[in-house]
């Protein structure tokens, strides 16, 4: 019987000492001066439905990393500005970061636009650079210590479209003409670039090819332009706003290609799919992410925070385009501290180039420039939505490609999808 009750005691006071060793070292962290990381954000602006998500990604890892202990034994702790999705706010921000705020890490803001005009104080400064959602940016400046966060692979520009075209030409009788459009802007060209490559590759004809300018309000006559084309498929590189306008205008116009789609960013937030609802019937565009069964496996904490936080903080309910990846960025950033050793960014960057990363969003590794050793991008295609759709699950759209993460096939034509659905 003392012998039962020893042991009891000696459990309790083990288990004592386990929780306030735990509170003194979480004590102490936070004790010691922060790490601070610095980034801009899209808060306002055109970028800010998917920049807030980011935002509040972010402040998750956050809050959790700090319950930890932190980070090498100190806090870690955010300091943000919103760019109002504005490229020329960002040189500014990221010098005031470095300069007056004194960051010891940074990271960069959503968007291709926001990060390029980050580059240059960044490597001036010969920081690490973690890049959200950057199409292709250092293949310009070749900076040996940016690290892109976008599941584009090692070729990055055909990567948002070669989905696209790997389903068009699976199709009997083959298309056989292309039409491309696309938004004046750094990701939309880089984008639209990728697509003339395959184009190329899978053997079509381009019958129209223009750009027009960021801004633009009214879509019709480039619809109408589309139109007089008679293309068999048309690509559209985008950012929110103009995709919207064209899913309205194409919709106007009962314009019926047989696929379109393919770069268009946007149609992912539930702000404009719940605008756009069922008119986005049969559109085929690109994805990072969907809550699939197999993708949500390692996300489902990280989600139920989020949603259960989306409301007070006024962002998207659901988070899945880009509230995980901004919680996944910032963890990559984390890890490759922890691994370091150190918040020195020559050994940072070492440790990005050799380790592989398993985060909520999936597992990556680095190649060279910094991208991904292997794509991990997804062609969608929407269908049978119907007014008052929840966007909770998978049932309003099929994971065409890639073949490993396929929940479907395709509707084809898009007429035909339209007509299924309406």
């Amino acid at each position: 019987m003392l012998s039962k009750f020893k042991s009891r005691t000696f459990a309790l006071v083990a288990g004592t000492t386990l929780a306030v060793g735990a509170l003194v070292m979480s004590a102490n962290a936070q004790d010691k001066e922060p790490i601070k990381v610095g980034f801009s954000m899209a808060l306002t602006g055109p970028l800010a439905a998917n920049g807030k998500q980011a935002l509040l990604g972010a402040k998750i890892w956050e809050e959790e990393t700090n319950a930890k202990g932190g980070l090498l034994g100190r806090p870690v702790k955010l300091i943000y500005y919103d760019d109002q999705s504005n490229p020329s706010t960002v040189p500014g921000i990221y010098t005031k970061l470095l300069d007056v705020d004194k960051v010891d890490l940074v990271v960069s803001g959503y968007a291709t636009n926001m990060v390029a005009p980050a580059m240059p104080v960044v490597m001036q400064k010969g920081k690490t650079f973690i890049s959200l959602f950057a199409l292709d940016v250092n293949s310009q400046f070749k900076y040996p210590k940016y690290f892109s966060v976008l599941p584009t692979g090692q070729d990055t520009k055909p990567s948002f479209t070669e989905g696209f075209f790997q389903v068009a030409m699976q199709q009997n009788p083959k298309p056989t003409t292309v039409a491309l459009t696309s938004e004046d802007a750094e990701f939309s060209r880089n984008a639209c670039d990728g697509a003339r490559v395959n184009v190329k590759k899978f053997g079509l004809k381009t019958v129209y090819d223009k750009t027009f300018p960021p801004g633009t309000t009214d879509f019709s006559p480039i619809v109408r332009a589309l139109q007089a084309s008679n293309a068999d498929l048309v690509v559209v590189c985008s950012y929110p706003l103009s995709s919207v306008g064209i899913t309205l205008a194409v919709n106007e116009a009962n314009y019926t290609p047989k696929m379109i789609g393919g770069a268009m960013v946007g149609l992912q937030a539930t702000v404009f799919k719940a605008k756009l609802g069922p008119k986005l019937n049969g559109i085929v565009n690109y994805e990072t992410w969907v809550p699939s069964e197999k993708m949500m496996a390692p996300a489902t904490e990280f989600f139920k925070k989020y949603q259960a936080r989306a409301g007070a903080e006024g962002v998207d309910p659901l988070g899945y385009y880009l509230g995980g990846w901004g919680y996944a960025y910032l963890s990559v950033l984390g890890e490759a501290v922890n691994g370091a050793k150190s918040i020195n960014d020559d050994k940072i960057a070492e440790y990005l180039r050799k380790a592989t990363f398993k985060t909520i969003m999936g597992d990556w590794k680095y190649g060279p420039n910094g991208e991904w050793t292997k794509s991990g991008m997804m062609q969608v295609q929407y269908h049978d939505i119907k007014a008052g759709e929840t966007w909770k699950g998978m049932n309003y759209q099929t994971v065409l490609t890639p073949k490993e993460l396929s929940t479907g096939k395709v509707i084809y034509p898009y007429e035909k999808a339209k007509a299924a659905t309406n």
